[in-house]
């Protein structure tokens, strides 16, 4: 089943976004080669493709799990938590319909 995960950043979680990003990506590659990943990305802090130093606000990963248990345990070893990017993190269920 499909999963999305909502994460809300901390303020001025540019920084640390910046320092855990080549792990948080690998770990997004790897279920994207897995054929699991719908889609990931951050949304940005101001209405621009490229926010510079306003940064994000959070992230959204739309991906396949065994269950919700699976993409929570997923979400909690993210290294974006373990370094204090995300104030908040929500795992929902998720059904796509289009496209």
């Amino acid at each position: 089943m499909l999963y999305a995960i909502i994460s809300e950043d901390v303020e001025e979680s540019l920084p640390a976004r910046q320092q855990a990003r080549p792990a948080h990506l690998a770990r997004l590659e790897s279920l994207r080669d897995e054929g699991r990943l719908v889609l990931a990305g951050p949304h940005p802090a101001i209405d621009s493709d490229d926010p510079g130093s306003a940064g994000f606000s959070g992230s959204l990963v739309v991906a396949e799990f065994e269950s919700l248990d699976a993409a929570r345990q997923w979400a909690d070893e993210d290294p974006y938590v373990a370094a204090g990017v995300y104030a908040d993190v929500q795992v929902k269920p998720f059904k796509r319909v289009l496209p």
